[in-house]
């Protein structure tokens, strides 16, 4: 089995390269000149797209091919005070530059946005919130000419007091969205609510490719192991709704999401790296039902747990591990 390595947004190695600058709405509302404010919104952002894009020759450069984008490359985006505001003109060239790098190098890239953004929720003014930043994600991707080979990835949302009643009302409230919104979706099981198996089901109702995360599965399953559920999950990226939009011919690996706790006492919180046995564990059962893999490693230290991670995995050379590059390993079952 192929396997790709990624991180999320951030980089240790790159410096003053945030993609993620913004403005608070507050410090918005203090300055004189609205249209002013506008454009220096419209900067930022240009900035965040900029920064974007050198992490990108950075993740080529490391034969990085997997990388989640931040949700905050332009600020105050969503926001209802600002709903008149189309800052897509103006940056159109900056979004441009990024997908045709994206496109050139046959990068993975992707968002999550934020755990605000809840389906699954009984309240109308949240979900109307949800799918308006579903919606900005999914014009983001679109600026940047990228296909539904991009996705934005979600959370069930809360339970409610009720987890079947709120899965169902998540697939009513999926049924509603757009389709170019739906084709774009991921589904991940949570850490404290929707485990693996409750999340599979939703996935498989709504003909959603699932992402394990495998850390979340740790401290939120009933003791059986990650892989348990693998091969199901895997099936999940052979759905007629994970391949819309998708070239012809393209095969879309299955995604994980990966990191380690960050201590025996705060089994949630994700540590700085990533522990090499777990995860190679996990890998080699899914070796064999799976050619290929890409993994999003969550952890603290962002691209330099990846590479730490990689030097890690060199010790296992010989023992059903192959390396290929700085960033993606052959692992036999």
């Amino acid at each position: 089995m192929i396997v790709r390595f990624g991180y999320v947004a951030m980089s240790l190695e790159v410096k003053d390269s945030s993609p993620s600058k913004t403005m608070t709405m507050a410090r918005f509302k203090k300055l004189p000149d609205r249209e002013a404010g506008l454009r220096s919104l419209e900067q930022i952002a240009r900035t965040n797209l900029h920064n974007t894009l050198r992490l990108l020759r950075h993740n080529v450069a490391e034969d990085i091919q997997v990388y989640r984008m931040t949700s905050k490359i332009i600020p105050l985006a969503t926001h209802t005070d600002l709903s008149d505001w189309d800052p897509y003109p103006a940056l159109a060239d900056s979004f441009a530059e990024v997908g045709e790098y994206v496109r050139r190098h046959n990068l993975r890239v992707s968002f999550h946005p934020d755990h605000f953004t809840v389906l699954s929720t009984p309240r109308p003014e949240v979900l109307e919130s949800s799918i308006r930043d579903l919606r900005y994600h999914v014009k983001m991707l679109e600026a940047m000419g990228l296909d539904a080979r991009a996705k934005n990835n979600i959370h069930i949302g809360g339970a409610y007091g009720d987890k079947p009643t709120a899965s169902e009302r998540f697939i009513e409230h999926f049924h509603q969205l757009d389709p170019d919104i739906q084709c774009r979706i991921t589904l991940e099981n949570d850490d404290k609510t929707f485990t693996s198996g409750e999340t599979l089901a939703v996935a498989q109702r709504t003909g959603l490719p699932m992402v394990l995360d495998i850390h979340h599965h740790m401290v939120n399953c009933a003791g059986e192991p990650a892989s348990y559920w693998w091969p199901e999950v895997a099936r999940t990226w052979d759905s007629p709704l994970a391949m819309t939009d998708v070239p012809e011919g393209v095969h879309l690996p299955p995604k994980i999401h990966a990191s380690s706790p960050k201590s025996e006492t705060d089994r949630r919180s994700h540590a700085d790296g990533v522990e090499a046995g777990p995860l190679l564990d996990f890998l080699r059962e899914a070796a064999r039902t799976s050619s290929h893999l890409d993994v999003m490693l969550e952890a603290k230290h962002k691209d330099a747990a990846l590479f730490q991670l990689m030097k890690d995995l060199h010790a296992y050379q010989g023992d059903g591990v192959r390396i290929i590059d700085k960033a993606s390993i052959e692992v036999l079952p």
